[in-house]
């Protein structure tokens, strides 16, 4: 009451662990609505994997909708992580599992996770909980799960054996498997829930590139969840390949590149909430060939080629000027190499001189604006995939001067070493890559021969790489990047109006 008090008088009231349990009940309680915004404001910005049940469960008993609403999605979007590390998880209500299990909003890499969970939760109670595996069986996509995974660990578990009420559950299950399994060409159908994919929590955009020996704006965009590509009908009016692409918040900026016959230093930005494309400030240099980055809300492009010249200057876009300005060069001229960002430096790796494929690799540290030349790569590549994934830099394909290579490296920043990977299942250069799903998918490109629509993708933990859905078209020189959290997912995965 005396914080009440206070409140009332000026305005302000100090917040913290020790009081807001009782504050925010009593505010309410007492129609001081002017303190409950801050008090819900307290506890959003402190929802983590621990807490975000119980205060969603808090903020539902108080009738606080905004906060209950940022707590559920946070469950639904760190579902993994909750389930795995939460004492709240292990004691939700079945009822409340059920609901957030079966929602199409959950974010989880593959079902073999939510049985994961499911055990989980009632390995802390088996006794009283386990009863309850034909109803937390029905929440799983059983149909999308892998039939090896379902055959393996879901269909002799004790817990599935031992339940009456899921026999019929499994039976059903293992028929949409074998269908699927009998025809791989048949997709899924989204009012069969037991096999309907869950609504992805980011997308895969894939902008441009070379077809047919003519360069395309066409934009894609793929459902990690579904594995599948929409041909989106929000393209460009003009197309470019040799561009390069970022993502900040849910715009897609699209730098330089080259249309056969121009070379561009024109950027174009798409939102992909409101659908609609705009001209931004153009760069100081044409570049085709540009390498992009994106680091603290500031993009960078690097090198090129303006036509003439192979460049090693560099320059940074801010969005709050919309503004290009050039800051330190590389120590190297370089078109055709990849950059990406780790540890708030950009390393950029490969590329060409104007005389030959390049292995060298440098980092820009905006602390110091300065380029720093690091340990080479094993292999010369140009039209290299570059990318950021598990703490390493991962440099994949590309040419060497001879041929399209397979092959991968990465390297280890604490070891200052570079190793190999397993090679791919297609040589390629000139292709797209990106971070999806906690895998490294890459896309399209060309082989030596011709241009390619194959995408496949690259699991640390498995040292392994798994064939993806194909692209609708062929293409190289294509650009991709991925955006997070959009609010009209669902207008890009089906319809697309």
């Amino acid at each position: 009451m005396a914080a009440i008090i206070d409140y009332a008088y000026t305005r302000h009231v100090k917040l913290s662990w020790a009081n807001i349990e009782e504050l925010l009940p009593a505010a309410d309680r007492f129609l001081v609505s002017g303190l409950v915004k801050p008090c819900c404001d307290f506890l959003k910005k402190s929802i983590n994997p621990e807490n975000c049940i119980g205060i969603r469960n808090f903020a539902q008993t108080y009738s606080c909708r905004e906060l209950e609403k940022e707590a559920h999605n946070f469950l639904l979007r760190k579902f993994q992580e909750v389930s795995t590390t939460s004492q709240e998880f292990l004691e939700m209500p079945i009822d409340q599992l059920c609901e957030i299990l079966d929602s199409d909003y959950l974010n989880v890499r593959n079902e073999e996770m939510v049985f994961d969970a499911v055990i989980r939760w009632i390995d802390h109670s088996p006794d009283t909980r386990k009863q309850e595996m034909a109803r937390l069986l029905m929440c799983i996509r059983l149909g999308i799960i892998t039939t090896r995974t379902f055959i393996e660990k879901v269909k002799p578990h004790k817990y599935v054996k031992e339940c009456e009420a899921a026999k019929s559950i499994v039976v059903e299950a293992l028929r949409l498997l074998c269908d699927l399994d009998w025809d791989d060409q048949r997709t899924t159908d989204p009012s069969n829930r037991m096999s309907r994919p869950r609504v992805p929590h980011e997308l895969l955009f894939v902008v441009g590139g070379w077809s047919g020996g003519t360069p395309t704006n066409l934009v894609e965009v793929y459902d990690t969840k579904a594995d599948s590509w929409v041909v989106s009908r929000h393209h460009d009016v003009g197309a470019r390949a040799y561009h390069g692409c970022v993502t900040i918040d849910h715009c897609i900026f699209v730098i330089g590149g080259f249309d056969g016959v121009e070379y561009f230093n024109s950027c174009r930005v798409f939102n992909a909430v409101t659908k609609v494309w705009s001209e931004m400030a153009p760069m100081n240099s044409k570049r085709c060939y540009v390498s992009v980055a994106e680091l603290d809300g500031l993009i960078y492009a690097m090198g090129g080629f303006d036509g003439q010249l192979r460049l090693h200057s560099v320059e940074r876009f801010n969005r709050q000027t919309n503004q290009w300005s050039f800051i330190q060069s590389m120590n190297h001229q370089r078109s055709d190499a990849r950059a990406t960002t780790m540890g708030g430096r950009i390393y950029i790796c490969g590329g060409f001189n104007g005389q030959e494929c390049l292995n060298t690799v440098e980092y820009y540290d905006p602390t110091t604006s300065q380029w720093t030349l690091i340990s080479p790569m094993r292999n010369r590549r140009s039209g290299v995939g570059v990318i950021a994934y598990n703490g390493m830099i991962y440099a994949l394909g590309g040419f060497n001067g001879i041929t399209r290579m397979n092959t991968g490296e990465r390297y280890c920043p604490v070891k200052k070493t570079w190793s190999t990977i397993p090679e791919m299942y297609s040589p390629r250069s000139n292709f797209a890559i990106e971070v999806i799903d906690e895998m490294v998918f890459v896309i399209g490109g060309f082989n030596g021969v011709t241009t390619i629509f194959n995408v496949e993708c690259y699991d640390s933990k498995a040292d392994e790489w798994y064939d993806a859905h194909d692209l609708s078209l062929y293409r190289s020189a294509l650009s991709a990047c991925v955006v997070r959290g959009l609010p009209n997912v669902l207008e890009y995965i089906h319809s697309d109006p």
